[in-house]
């Protein structure tokens, strides 16, 4: 209670500002006569450009002296208020970038019509970078070379994303936090990517990644936060969208099978099928959005080679044949009793179906002998379900708000293995089956109120995570597989915490000034009976600042220095304890004594635009003590590979990014994305228990890497648009190795018909079929070289209507 107690204190103390939005600036203010204070109805107030006195907009008081003007361009103007019989007042005024809300406070009136001032403006170009240049924002829609697939392909060739092993990387890390509608979710996973790759692009309206978060969002997360926002409809009466895209993959074989397996996935189907609906009439507004997504591919076909200290050398293919299905809707309804306040209700649902058939065939060096072929199916089944209520309160000032939202989800892994183990000798079955049960709730309040030159906000946050995991296993004839690590664990997780913020701007400077407060409780209870790992937790009460200062020269430029302070604590699935199958000889293991890594990072940047396009350069540095990685350890006598999650350390992550937008003509434009950067880990000593104490030391690890994206568009007569797409990522550090380089080129058509309620596209990604994973990877006593040629290449058609 003193922690509650001490981190409520703190939210009266922190006021925040959260991020600008995209509708314009609204201003605000009550006109009250100088001397007797009385406020003014029916004032006239309107305003104006400096350079020509252009009207921009105008309104008259209400009976309370209150006015409002909406939808203001971010820039700098003269406010005229004038009534019969007083002064006219002038002033300067800046409708900045940070905040939709400005309140100008109150304005007096004088008797005297002859005194008269002037004020400036200026207009600001805005593009896919903020304005305050924290997070750039993307329309799925727009990705025609990626339209018709999940939303990880479609940001596959977004600048500054890159994907390693189905997670999203930015700036070489994939400690990334993946919000949908500004909430965790289980679908995307509590601090992780997992289902991002079954969730249809044409579900999403727009996509944002955040770099540098402020202390409104979780603090989990270092390398950013990429927002996805599904997409609502508010038009009036009954409106909707229905599409259908469809596609095939893996057309050729592109590496023949070692011998004696079943053959690979070819011509793999792909249908997508998605319906948008909106109703909405005087103080209602439904809304519907449902997708269906089947998905056949060559999930993975890795070609390994493992060399050991003694000499022996195992040839290997690891072949996944992979069928999904996920079902997806979301519905809700907006209610507005009067014009203060609004109430929403919705609700999410997913069912993911998974059916993995795999074959791993191991064999000696020229492929004569084969020492056993395992076979395995899984069965796997996924289902989410998402239930929000958000109450808004509007005061009379317009930007001041109160909201409150609660959001449930329960999610539901179920999950089985059945795998044969064929050798010269025998043959044996193992199996195993687990079920986790997800139940999340979060309690969120926040209080918005905004000020002449900025913003104030603050807020709270509750969390409490519940997660009940069991698992059996079925071991058959001479199994590796350990029965006395299965049994139950239950994963327990509170979080309360609380924010605040202060933004200041004026023409020259923008100063932002952060922190939240968090305190979190994890108690992991393990199965008594486990032979190795017992109950473990943690806990810890800590602030993550967050300050970014800018300096806008003029119009066209502006430089900010960015600090915050970010944490990434371990998931749930990190630190599991049951062992299972990468593969055969290779098992992954949690670890509950795993602890979180805390970043603190720093970023310097600088953005100019010009009439048709802009650039934007960082320089970034970030410092992770305890950094989490995956150790690869074998134990004496055997052959058998542990792949378990250690702090490892501190690491460094530095670098340079650009991004250079350009309308080179009226029918080409083209961005262009280039990021250099160091990763270097500490030396370090670890020890993974399981199933034995092993003992691993690794050197000094560091390797300079990046990336560089293309993107180019073509407007063609007959409302027909051309995209090309390439990329190009440079050799980068994995756990105990190194990934070499990959690359590949997308392209895409789409054409506008039926009047622009009607398009079609077609597209193909890595069109040329050159992108290939390469991996060296070192542990104690072994090394391993593989390569993965799992399914890249896909064409696609769809077709989209609106009515």
């Amino acid at each position: 209670m003193r922690i509650i107690r001490y981190l409520l204190f703190t939210a009266l103390l922190c006021p925040l500002l959260t991020f600008a939005q995209d509708t314009g600036v609204t201003l605000s203010g009550i006109i009250r006569e100088a001397n007797g204070q009385a406020t003014m109805p029916f004032v006239n107030v309107v305003l104006k450009t400096q350079t020509d006195n252009r009207f921009i907009a105008g309104t008259v008081t209400t009976e309370e002296g209150r006015f409002i003007l909406k939808g203001i361009t971010s820039g700098n103007y003269r406010l005229e208020v004038s009534y019969v019989g007083y002064i006219q007042h002038q002033q300067e005024l800046l409708a900045g970038t940070l905040t939709p809300f400005l309140d100008l406070g109150t304005i007096h009136l004088k008797e005297d019509p002859k005194i008269l001032n002037e004020v400036k403006i200026t207009s600001v170009r805005a593009d896919g970078l903020a304005a305050q240049m924290d997070k750039r924002i993307f329309t799925p829609s727009d990705n025609i070379s990626r339209a018709g697939g999940s939303v990880l392909q479609a940001m596959q060739n977004l600048p500054g994303v890159t994907m390693q092993d189905g997670k999203i990387m930015l700036r070489g890390n994939d400690k990334v936090a993946v919000l949908i509608d500004g909430r965790q979710n289980a679908i995307t996973g509590f601090g992780s990517q997992t289902a991002l790759d079954n969730i249809p692009a044409s579900a999403i309206e727009r996509i944002e990644i955040i770099n540098n978060p402020t202390a409104k969002h979780d603090a989990n997360g270092n390398a950013g936060i990429i927002n996805i926002i599904y997409k609502k409809n508010n038009q009036d009466g009954f409106n909707g969208k229905i599409g259908l895209s469809t596609g095939l993959g893996a057309l050729w074989v592109r590496k023949e099978n070692l011998p004696g397996i079943s053959p690979q996935y070819q011509a793999t189907p792909k249908i997508n099928p998605s319906l948008s609906l909106n109703y909405r009439k005087n103080k209602l507004n439904t809304f519907l959005q449902a997708d269906w997504l089947y998905n056949q591919t060559l999930n993975r076909n890795e070609f390994a080679e493992r060399i050991y200290d003694d000499g022996s050398i195992i040839k290997q293919q690891v072949k996944r044949n992979r069928t999904t299905t996920v079902a997806t809707a979301k519905t809700g309804i907006d209610w507005n009793p009067d014009e203060q306040n609004t109430f929403t209700l919705s609700g999410l649902f997913s069912r993911e179906k998974i059916a993995d058939l795999g074959d791993i065939p191991y064999f000696n060096q020229d492929l004569s002998i084969r020492s056993r072929l395992w076979s395995f199916v899984e069965d796997e089944v996924k289902y989410t379900a998402t239930a929000s209520a958000i109450y808004q309160h509007k005061f009379k000032q317009p930007g001041h708000v109160l909201n409150t939202s609660f959001n449930y989800t329960f999610h539901r892994e179920d999950e089985k293995y059945f795998f044969t183990n064929i050798t010269p000798a025998f043959t044996g079955t193992d199996s195993y089956k687990l079920l986790s049960d997800e139940q999340v709730a979060d309690l969120n309040v926040d209080y918005i109120k905004p000020l002449k030159h900025g913003r104030l906000e603050t807020g709270l946050k509750l969390r409490h995570r519940y997660i009940p995991t069991n698992m059996e296993f079925f071991p058959g004839a001479n199994s590796v597989i350990d029965p006395n690590a299965g049994g139950w664990a239950n994963y327990k997780e509170t979080i309360p915490a609380v924010y605040g913020n202060y933004i200041y701007e004026n023409k020259s400077i923008e100063v932002e000034a952060g922190l939240r407060v968090e305190y979190v409780n994890v108690k992991y209870e393990v199965n008594p009976d486990h032979n190795t790992y017992q109950s473990d937790g943690y806990n810890y009460a800590r602030p993550f600042p967050n300050v970014r200062f800018s300096w806008k020269p003029d119009d066209r430029n502006k430089f900010s220095l960015f600090y915050n302070g970010r944490v990434d604590r371990p998931n749930e699935v990190d630190i599991r304890i049951f062992p299972k199958y990468d593969e055969p000889e290779v098992l992954k293991v949690g670890n509950p004594s795993l602890r979180p890594q805390f970043t603190n990072t720093f970023e310097l940047g600088y953005k100019t635009s010009w009439t048709a396009g802009s650039l934007y350069t960082a320089a970034y540095h970030k410092t992770t003590d305890a950094t989490i990685t995956r150790i690869a350890t074998i134990v004496p006598g055997s052959t058998l590979i542990y792949n378990i999650f250690q702090n490892a350390g501190r690491s460094y992550n530095y670098g340079l990014e650009m991004n250079f937008d350009q309308k080179a003509t009226p029918w080409f434009s083209f961005n262009v994305n280039a990021a250099l950067y160091k990763n270097t880990l500490n030396a370090f000593t670890i020890e993974n228990r399981y199933p034995v104490p092993t003992v691993f030391t690794a050197a000094r690890q560091s390797l300079t890497s990046g990336n560089v994206k293309f993107n180019g568009r073509f407007k063609l007569p007959a409302q027909t648009e051309i995209q090309f797409s390439t990329i190009y990522l440079a050799p980068d550090l994995i756990p105990q190795g190194r990934i070499a380089s990959r690359f590949s080129t997308d392209l895409g058509i789409r054409r506008h018909i039926q009047k622009g309620k009607g398009e079609i596209f077609m597209n193909g990604t890595d069109i040329f079929n050159t992108l290939r994973i390469q991996r060296s990877v070192t542990g104690n006593g072994f090394i391993l070289n593989s390569t993965d040629f799992y399914e890249t290449q896909v064409f696609r058609i769809g077709y989209s209507y609106k009515f």
